[in-house]
């Protein structure tokens, strides 16, 4: 199964000039999802993750199902003000301006083998924000996944060095 054929291209959205990537198609169809999510599994498998990581909101959409496959927990990444216990947090760069990621302190065990999962690989902040606090809190980001890379975002670059798995490139 091919599954860019899941991915829908919406042209000028949210804005002129943007090919918005929408993953909806592919989690509406069954059959496309399990085989991402596998795809996903296995190479969280083949690189060791003792817990998943993923940054809201479809972080949770693709990492939930992984880690329910792996019987790992998950750990939720937030903006700030949503988790509602003792955190830390990580302030990133936006197009015009910063944000704050934030996970809870206790979510990581030091050494712990992580996989951060997110649907998109596009500019690399929220990634790159997202290994900055696993590593705050001693874990080993030892693999990220992702659905998608956008290749002319350059996102890669952020992540240069880690090992990362993306199932559609465009």
């Amino acid at each position: 199964m091919n599954l860019n054929d899941y991915i829908a291209s919406i042209e000028d959205y949210p804005q002129e000039g943007v090919t918005f990537r929408d993953i909806t198609p592919l989690m509406a169809n069954g059959p496309a999802f399990a085989q991402a999510t596998q795809e996903i599994v296995d190479y969280a498998r083949e690189v060791g993750a003792e817990v998943a990581v993923g940054p809201e909101a479809r972080g949770f959409i693709v990492g939930c199902p992984v880690a329910y496959a792996m019987e790992i927990g998950f750990a939720p990444v937030r903006k700030k003000g949503k988790l509602p216990r003792e955190i830390i947090e990580v302030e990133y760069e936006l197009e015009y301006g910063t944000d704050l990621l934030t996970m809870h302190k206790d979510a990581i065990t030091p050494g712990q083998k992580v996989i951060i999962i997110d649907d998109l690989l596009a500019t690399g902040g929220t990634v790159k924000a997202t290994i900055d606090l696993v590593e705050k809190l001693g874990g080993e980001v030892v693999g990220i996944a992702f659905l998608i890379e956008l290749k002319e975002l350059n996102g890669r670059e952020k992540i240069e060095g880690y090992n990362y798995k993306a199932l559609m490139q465009f």
